[in-house]
């Protein structure tokens, strides 16, 4: 908003995007995980539609896609999903030795994600 926003539409967005929030996060909060399952299976179910398109015979690949697309329904959770997927694939491309191809922002990602998972892994010990 600081840096473009010139004209007074920008902070019009942003304080309604803010009210809506306020408005919808508590509501949100309410629908019980019984709920939101079958959406994540279906997310899962429609994604597996795509595993026809994973290159398989590059395991380098195929492997990070097929978590991705097997842990979202399983784990009830996209987080999940996406989180194992860009861990794997970080991981198996250093393996490999193409750590320098791997893009700065990725391995914040995946540091992000592991702080992520580590976080929840110390959380259920407590």
């Amino acid at each position: 908003v600081g840096e473009g926003a010139k004209t007074g539409l920008a902070a019009l967005v942003t304080g309604g995007l803010f009210t809506l929030s306020l408005v919808f996060t508590p509501i949100a909060s309410v629908v019980p995980a019984a709920a939101a399952a079958p959406a994540l299976v279906l997310v899962g179910a429609l994604m597996m539609t795509q595993a026809r398109n994973i290159p398989w015979e590059d395991l380098t690949l195929a492997v990070p896609a097929f978590l991705t697309i097997a842990l979202m329904p399983f784990t009830y959770s996209i987080t999940n999903g996406v989180g194992a997927g860009v861990i794997s694939y970080t991981v198996v491309q250093a393996a490999v030795g193409r750590a320098g191809r791997i893009p700065w922002l990725l391995w914040v990602v995946t540091l992000v994600f592991g702080v992520y998972f580590a976080i929840e892994a110390v959380q259920g010990l407590l």
